[in-house]
């Protein structure tokens, strides 16, 4: 930060110790340490808040990333479901009434009808054999 040599700080000691005195110089230099440990600690502090303000941002922004891709995800599902009922209403729609409605009726002379399964009295009879 600062581009002090070694030089340069023997000559603030020497100029400290003849300004303060050598018999106030170990406190004066303790009190400046205590200081100097301070201001340390307050900039890390500032710099720690900082940077969890800056995670804090950053998540808000990941949040509201996320919310608008379940809302898109919610709107292109709902719209699917919306164009599939549509689509069966119309297919309902279409269909004749009769075939809608009316049961499946046996065919005449109590044979089953197209795709329907024999009686259970059928099936249990044993086949005769052809004559």
């Amino acid at each position: 930060m600062f581009d002090i040599g070694f030089s340069e700080l023997m000559v603030i000691a020497v100029v400290a110790l003849l300004v303060i005195g050598p018999e106030k110089l170990p406190r004066v230099a303790r009190t400046a340490g205590h200081l100097f440990g301070r201001m340390q600690r307050y900039v890390n502090d500032v710099k720690a808040d900082i940077s969890r303000e800056m995670a804090l941002d950053d998540l808000r922004k990941l949040q509201a990333s996320m919310q608008e891709t379940a809302q898109s995800l919610e709107q292109s599902v709902n719209e699917s479901v919306r164009s599939a009922e549509t689509e069966m209403n119309r297919i309902a729609a279409d269909l004749p009434p009769a075939a809608a409605d009316a049961p499946a009726e046996p065919a005449p002379g109590g044979a089953p009808a197209a795709g329907e399964a024999p009686a259970a009295e059928e099936r249990a009879k044993p086949a005769r054999p052809a004559q």
